[in-house]
């Protein structure tokens, strides 16, 4: 109960590109409607809330662009999921506004780690080596993600939590810049495989190319920094916990893989 809490942290949220563009509606259930009703439950009963959102509310960049998003870049989401974190993250700034709730906001960049659900990239990818099946690249495989392990998202959030300063919103990056080829090669090399051993198939509609996080004002004003910079390290921690924990992810697997079939991925 959020009478009971000392701070309520908003992690739900449905965030899978590729179900997003298939139905959105379950996006505006948990994203927005979702969100209103914690940060009411929160301005009810005057609970400290922070909320968690996604560096994908920016947009994307190029290839090429040696800039990165930084808490002033303007909002530019490409999908039915960053357009409901968009939202969900306006609500929340309104409510401090309007209401004064107690809150702070962070956009994080693109997590790795164990118990992430096998329809995500790296999870599918190492879960279908382990299977035997070939690994699958959206495109040419050139889209960068800008990757952080989910020890060192958690970690940031409790520095915003315990220092960070009411209404404003923090950046959560790790510089791990890779593009999903670099991903998947380094995962086939981990796993005993011939770098080469994926399969390309049709990309997604309308695919961000490019995502960067500038996470200066976090490290500065609160000292932050990740433990996990080493992202080939990081990597192979990530593979030793799936092939040990088959018993957690064997159950969702077949019908994640059937759904892909059916959208040639």
């Amino acid at each position: 109960m959020v009478a009971d809490a000392d701070v309520v942290v908003h992690y739900a949220a449905e965030s899978h590109n590729d179900n997003s563009l298939h139905d959105p509606r379950p996006f505006l259930d948990t994203n927005i409607i979702g969100t209103y009703t914690l940060i009411e439950a929160a301005r009810n009963h005057n609970k400290r809330f922070h909320h968690i959102s996604t560096d994908e509310v920016y947009g994307d960049l190029e290839l090429d662009d040696p800039e990165r998003f930084t808490e002033q870049t303007p909002y530019n989401p490409s999908s039915p999921y960053s357009s409901t974190k968009a939202g969900s993250d306006l609500l929340v700034r309104a409510w401090v506004r309007s209401f004064g709730l107690q809150a702070t906001i962070s956009n994080c960049s693109n997590n790795y780690g164990p118990y992430q659900h096998v329809e995500k990239f790296i999870p599918r990818q190492i879960t279908n080596v382990i299977d035997g099946i070939r690994p699958k690249l959206y495109g040419k495989g050139e889209n960068v993600r800008d990757w952080i392990h989910a020890n060192d998202h958690s970690s940031a959030v409790l520095a915003i939590i315990a220092e960070g300063t009411i209404g404003e919103t923090y950046l959560i990056g790790a510089d791990g810049e890779k593009n999903n080829k670099e991903v998947v090669e380094l995962i086939l090399k981990h796993m005993g495989q011939s770098p080469d051993a994926y399969d390309h198939v049709v990309d997604r509609p309308g695919h961000d190319l490019r995502y960067a996080i500038d996470s200066t004002k976090l490290r500065n004003e609160l000292g932050w920094e990740p433990q996990f910079s080493n992202f080939d390290a990081g990597i192979e921690n990530t593979i030793a916990w799936y092939r040990n924990n088959e018993q957690w992810w064997r159950p969702q697997k077949a019908a994640t893989e059937a759904k892909y079939k059916e959208q040639g991925q």
